[in-house]
């Protein structure tokens, strides 16, 4: 999983690989899957000519935010991780990892999901009904 989160990196920031936080990320993403009710999950695809290899991966997580008109529960699914190994894309993998995400969203029983996509993505999520919208989006690193 965190190779196919690599490549997603890779592929939003363009080249330069660094993988020296995936030992410290390691711990956390086992114990957030481990998690049965828990607020994270992912879905993820064999590679079908390397056994034991991933070919896909999606990750989201439900976010609480205060409500509001359209969404009073205030619950909002955010994808932040969707990932094709590059020698198996255009294959579905990823939108059938994505159909079982939606669902998953679904089930616990969010009404919005949100997403940062990539050029090459936007026809995937286009055809799965997300929209653009303009994004007022600020970050802080602490």
């Amino acid at each position: 999983m965190l190779r196919l989160r690599q490549v997603m990196l890779d592929s939003v920031r363009g080249g330069n690989p660094a993988t020296d936080w995936q030992a410290e990320s390691l711990p956390t993403l086992r114990a957030r899957l481990a998690e049965p009710d828990g607020d994270f999950a992912a879905f993820v695809v064999d590679h079908p000519e390397r056994p034991g290899t991933l070919a896909a991966l999606v990750a989201g997580t439900v976010d609480y935010r205060i409500g509001r008109t359209g969404n009073p529960l205030g619950i909002v699914g955010y994808v932040f991780s969707v990932a094709t190994d590059p020698d198996a894309r255009r294959r579905g993998y990823a939108r059938a990892c994505m159909d079982v995400l939606l669902e998953w969203f679904r089930a616990r029983g969010v009404r919005r999901v949100q997403l940062t996509a990539s050029r090459e993505a936007e026809p995937l999520y286009a055809s799965l009904g997300f929209r653009p919208k303009p994004d007022p989006l600020m970050e802080l690193p602490l």
